[in-house]
């Protein structure tokens, strides 16, 4: 990925949905990025901001800090996660990377008269001086304004869709289809109706799961998970309405958004299953545990011991890991 395309990754973590999505589509009117990498772009930058993770989810609904700060942790290894996969899976080749490649590619992107007249007007922009300044903030104004309608519209529509679906038994039919899915993961079928209104639309379908009752608080975690990294076909159609002037395809978008959602559910269970600080599930003790308290601090004197030693091997591959990362970095920029 060329570098600006860090500037799309912390604004869509930072501002949330659909904010990654406009920043790549101008990255591609500009000529700054290719198709391939606009398209990668998009699927993991687009992405639930922190305000919403944090304060509606992990406190409003599970009312709980750190729920929220497990979801936001999943939520961006996830997206990470994704951006990698797809890199693996991208058509570059090892010439394409390098600089000089990248600076002829752009020079032949400049040769095009509307990206030239495009180009002119982000220069001119660019130079703010108090002349041009109320303009500048005018035009950024009237872009934050219409994007805001933009996201409150598609969530009003799709919950006026919802209750619709809803009064009509549509959304109970429906819901029958992920009967074998939630079997096979063992969760609750409850979470059914739930879990497709979420797929439809993001922000009811989180309140509703995390308001399902259940004394495997988990479930309802790992749910709400998926969900946020998903985002539902409400967040897809504010894209799709946002990237629709570009020549940037929708397909990859929607392959990694699912895999970012089914990958945070991963991240979120595997969390919730070997950090037990963060475990809030309602567990019966058994009564033969109960009567016998050599078993039972023999059963935790093993656990300990597990728990530390993975705890420790964990903390090995962490260090092992970022010394790679900051070396492959370095080599980076002493090749440029």
């Amino acid at each position: 990925m060329p570098g600006i395309g860090g500037f799309a990754f912390v604004m869509g973590l930072i501002s949330g949905y659909p904010v990654g999505a406009k920043i790549v589509a101008d990255f591609r009117e500009k000529g700054l990025v290719t198709q391939d990498e606009g398209e990668r772009l998009l699927a993991f930058t687009n992405n639930s901001g922190p305000l919403f993770i944090l304060s509606s989810v992990g406190i409003a609904l599970f009312g709980d800090t750190k729920t929220g700060l497990l979801l936001l942790g999943t939520h961006i290894l996830a997206c990470i996660t994704v951006g990698i996969i797809l890199a693996r899976f991208s058509k570059r080749n090892k010439f394409y990377n390098s600089y000089d490649t990248r600076t002829n590619l752009l020079k032949n992107f400049s040769h095009s008269s509307n990206l030239k007249s495009r180009c002119n007007t982000t220069e001119n922009s660019q130079n703010i001086t108090l002349k041009n300044l109320g303009e500048v903030l005018t035009t950024s104004i009237n872009s934050s304004i219409s994007t805001i309608l933009l996201i409150g519209g598609f969530v009003v529509i799709f919950s006026v869709i919802i209750s619709i679906l809803n009064q009509t038994n549509i959304l109970n039919n429906l819901s029958t289809l992920l009967y074998p899915i939630l079997n096979f993961l063992n969760i609750d079928l409850e979470f059914a109706k739930p879990l497709l209104s979420g797929i439809l639309e993001l922000t009811n379908g989180v309140n509703l799961v995390a308001n399902i009752p259940t004394k495997l608080i988990s479930q309802n975690i790992v749910l709400s998970a998926f969900l946020l990294g998903f985002g539902g076909f409400s967040v897809l159609l504010q894209v799709y309405s946002i990237v629709s002037k570009t020549d940037l395809s929708m397909k990859k978008y929607l392959v990694g958004k699912f895999l970012q959602g089914i990958i945070a559910g991963i991240y979120t269970f595997l969390a919730l299953k070997f950090l037990p600080f963060l475990n809030l599930d309602i567990v019966q003790t058994s009564s033969l545990l109960d009567g016998s308290s050599n078993l039972n601090n023999a059963f935790n004197g093993i656990y300990s011991f597990f728990y530390d030693f993975g705890i420790f091997v964990i903390a090995i591959i962490l260090v092992i890991f970022i010394f790679k990362v900051f070396n492959n970095v370095y080599k980076l920029i002493k090749e440029n």
